[in-house]
């Protein structure tokens, strides 16, 4: 079951405009049925999971790229082999100087940003469009329920496929450890990363606290400093970082820590479904996580970074969620309730006032009513599942 993704269009002019186009994400997004779906029938397909065909590009690049001159070819899980990039580099030129103009004949996945977003910039930068593809959104699948969304996540084959859903992700979490981990960065002892793992998993929403996790996990700030990066880097978690007047402060305040998957967290914190891991403690996080990586989509589907903060006086106050969009800082506020209040609203009002003309009019309370309706002080409440669609009206996501 094919499930058309929001990225295809973004993507067609990417390969319209440059002469090689990046998909990355994390493993098992879709990134290559997604390729093999729109450019399957007119390009040649190789991958690097295959050792093989690994090998043979290691050992002899030319004689690799050679098999395939004069066709436009996918290559999958580039990661596996960065010293091709300056042999790609040099063809991409040679095609340049010829004017050859061949535009979008090499189509790239790769799964792991580390190593291959440094050979991306030494070898292909400026000939390279670099797009990102997350697991299904709520608009390219919509959950039946909150509870199933939270439960089934968005990659393809549990939310497509719900009874695979426990074997599938117990899969990739070991898949993720024993053989992603292991290739982005040296980790010597696994047992210890998957603890901190699972430690980050209970802290999904919550600020990520460098000497919290060393002191829970029994390593020093610095490793868990670059096992944070690890996870950044393989698209696991995305850290949320605060907003600041000074920009400079939004770098070395300590960002909050949310999966990008909750199919994920559920399984590494033991919940036993969706419906009681809803009603449990970390039901309101869940949520919060939930609206936070649909933002991250969002702007990913139209080609962008995501432009996403947290806000937190210093009296306690907090407003969960600030994107920018068009110019202005538009408010987010995330309860797990059904009957939305005036003191829902009451973070949005007080940054509303304090950042003027640089927030937008009217905030946003998410949560799980039946029916979106004005709140007091040009604020409204949106049903959880009407979010998506909110987003992706602002300016600059449309």
């Amino acid at each position: 079951m094919y499930v058309e993704r929001i990225l295809t269009p973004i993507l067609r002019e990417a390969v319209n405009a440059f002469p090689a186009v990046l998909l990355t994400g994390p493993r098992q997004s879709g990134k290559t049925t997604l390729l093999r779906q729109v450019y399957g029938d007119s390009y040649a397909y190789v991958t690097f999971d295959d050792p093989l065909e690994r090998d043979f590009a290691l050992s002899d690049p030319n004689g690799f790229l050679d098999q395939f001159e004069g066709k436009p070819l996918i290559l999958d899980e580039i990661q596996y082999v960065p010293a091709l990039m300056p042999y790609l580099k040099m063809r991409i030129d040679a095609d340049l100087l010829n004017n050859a103009g061949r535009l979008g004949r090499w189509l790239l996945t790769g799964s792991q940003q580390f190593e291959l977003m440094r050979n991306l910039t030494e070898s292909l930068a400026g000939r390279v469009a670099i797009l990102d593809l997350y697991p299904l959104s709520a608009r390219e699948h919509a959950p039946a329920s909150l509870s199933e969304a939270i439960w089934l996540g968005g990659y393809p084959i549990p939310a497509l496929h719900p009874a695979r859903r426990d074997l599938w992700v117990r899969s990739y979490v070991r898949t993720y450890l024993e053989r992603d981990v292991r290739q982005i960065k040296t980790i010597g002892d696994l047992r210890a990363f998957e603890q901190f793992l699972g430690l980050c998993a209970s802290l999904h929403g919550q600020e990520s606290r460098k000497a919290g996790l060393a002191r829970d996990c029994g390593i020093s700030q610095p490793t868990v400093a670059a096992w944070l990066g690890v996870l950044e880097a393989s698209f696991v978690i995305s850290l949320l970082p605060p907003y600041f007047r000074n920009l400079g402060k939004r770098l070395i305040k300590t960002p909050k820590l949310y999966f990008l998957d909750s199919a994920l967290v559920t399984t590494l914190t033991r919940q036993p479904d969706g419906t009681a891991a809803l009603a449990g403690p970390m039901g309101g996080a869940l949520l919060e996580g939930w609206v936070v990586a649909e933002a991250i989509k969002a702007f990913a589907a139209v080609g962008r970074k995501p432009d996403l903060y947290f806000w937190r006086s210093q009296d306690g106050l907090e407003v969960d969620l600030l994107i920018l969009a068009g110019g202005r800082l538009h408010l987010v506020e995330i309860k797990l309730t059904a009957t939305p209040t005036v003191r829902h609203v009451a973070p949005l009002n007080r940054l509303k006032t304090l950042l003027g003309e640089q927030a937008a009019s009217e905030g946003i309370l998410v949560c799980t009513s039946t029916e979106s309706r004005s709140l007091p002080g040009n604020n409204r409440c949106i049903p959880w599942q009407e979010f998506p669609g909110w987003i992706s009206n602002l300016p600059g996501l449309s």
